[in-house]
């Protein structure tokens, strides 16, 4: 299982704050929303983001419109995937 840090995404539309995660990407990969959470729930891999020094794990969290993903540090969910910069 490899343990992936998410340093960018890609969003439609980009300036919504709550929503259109399209991609999540790292050093040497960029994957479809879907595939990270496919990816999560079978046990492959897990996701982090990295914040002023604080690590978030990525969670699948189960919508009234569908799965999403959404990070937590510290027992706390917050919005670090939406605050990341835009992949190439």
């Amino acid at each position: 299982m490899a343990d992936a840090q998410v340093t960018c995404i890609n969003k439609l539309p980009r300036n919504n704050t709550h929503e259109g995660i399209t991609h999540l990407g790292g050093t040497g990969w960029k994957w479809t929303r879907q595939q990270v959470i496919d990816s999560i729930e079978a046990k492959s891999n897990t996701f982090y983001t990295l914040v002023g020094g604080k690590r978030a794990n990525v969670e699948v969290i189960n919508g009234p419109n569908g799965k999403y993903l959404r990070t937590r540090a510290d027992g706390t969910l917050n919005d670090n995937l939406l605050s990341l910069p835009e992949c190439a």
